[in-house]
């Protein structure tokens, strides 16, 4: 059998790489005859550049986290284009739960890795979005791009989404060399309102009640002033579908004359999932949580709706699954197997990948011919 292995990150544990590599370690151990093909993959989120590493060469980046602490980052340039992953600068999981601040939060850490971008000599620039600690539409990355975010006095405000109560304009044009913007992700959110950013991911970055109201006044505020003052900026910005993507990194970008594309579609265009889809035999997807979400423009959503149009076996390997059967298999899932179930919990975190092996080689046991 061809077995195509095509998860995501297992998030706060394993990259996607490293899921993919456990679980062909655990098939091919106990059904040698077989031939597991690796295709890791990503919306967007962390891990994007995980996966698209062998389209071009990593520049590593020093640049700065939502603290504005020392990380480094990385561009990928593949001939005109470079690949930025916000995460590397923007992401939750740079902090401790007790760090988590979306007020004062910054993206001003993406803002260094794109400026790299661009004086790479990129003339298009595709910044994977998901993952992120920040709320601040981008203020941030305007910041570092040489377009500082004013207040009414003609000072620079501080970093983070609370400051913009108090924008009025920006000092100075972005500077990017004219490269043109991607956003991927797959997140269709507006930037403000019900769906907005700050009251659909705010909460889960550690704003409560009172901040997202702040916050989601304050992007309606930075909206306008990005409208009023970019020339290139879209009329309606706050309410562009992607616009809420990583705290408000859809709109800046959006309002950079940039657009939004699908995470998944474009990373599986580039590594060939269809023509490794076309090839395979069984197809193997997964992520750390199997659950309603995962099913609506996901990593696993994609890929099983890919195995289902060639009418292929789809196993989802998760760390928890709670996912309804019915809803699953409507989606192209054949079955799905939780490694908490098998292994309990505390192994599942504590040692994922020889639990992912564990299991793969028990299925190759049922499944493989």
């Amino acid at each position: 059998m061809r077995v195509l292995i095509c998860p995501d990150k297992f998030a706060g544990t394993l990259s996607a790489p490293a899921v993919a590599e456990a679980i062909a370690a655990g098939w091919l151990s106990a059904s040698a005859k077989d031939e597991a093909v690796e295709r890791p993959l990503s919306d967007g989120g962390p891990g994007f550049l995980d996966v698209l590493a062998a389209l071009g060469t990593s520049i590593p980046v020093p640049t700065v986290d939502p603290l504005g602490r020392p990380v480094t980052g990385s561009v990928l340039v593949a001939g005109d284009t470079a690949y930025v992953e916000s995460a590397q600068a923007c992401g939750l999981h740079l902090l401790s739960e007790r760090e988590r601040d979306p007020l004062g939060a910054t993206s001003y850490g993406l803002g260094v890795l794109l400026a790299h971008a661009a004086e790479a000599g990129a003339r298009r620039i595709v910044i994977g979005l998901g993952g992120s600690a920040t709320n601040d539409g981008g203020a941030g990355m305007f910041a570092a791009l040489g377009a500082a975010p004013l207040d009414a006095s003609g000072y620079a405000l501080p970093y983070g989404g609370a400051a913009l109560t108090a924008v009025v304009g920006l000092e100075g044009e972005p500077r990017l060399r004219l490269a043109d913007l991607v956003a991927a992700t797959d997140v269709d959110n507006p930037l403000t309102g019900l769906h907005g950013a700050s009251n659909v991911y705010g909460p889960q970055k550690g704003a409560s009640r009172e901040d997202v109201l702040l916050l989601d006044g304050a992007l309606t505020r930075w909206a306008s002033v990005l409208e009023k003052t970019l020339s290139m900026c879209p009329p309606g910005l706050a309410g562009l579908p992607g616009a809420g993507a990583a705290g408000g990194l859809g709109a800046a970008i959006l309002a950079l004359g940039g657009r939004c594309e699908s995470g998944i579609t474009m990373v599986t265009s580039l590594i060939g999932l269809d023509a490794a889809l076309d090839d395979a035999d069984l197809v193997i997807t997964g992520e750390g949580s199997f659950d309603h979400q995962s099913l609506r423009g996901k990593v696993v959503a994609g890929v099983a709706a890919g195995a289902r149009d060639r009418g292929l076996p789809c196993l989802v390997l998760a760390g928890q699954v709670s996912a309804g059967r019915r809803e699953a298999a409507a989606a192209g899932v054949t079955d799905a197997y939780a490694l908490v179930d098998r292994v309990g919990l505390e192994k599942a975190m504590a040692e994922p990948a020889e639990a992912l092996r564990d299991l793969a080689a028990h299925l190759a046991t049922q499944w493989s011919r």
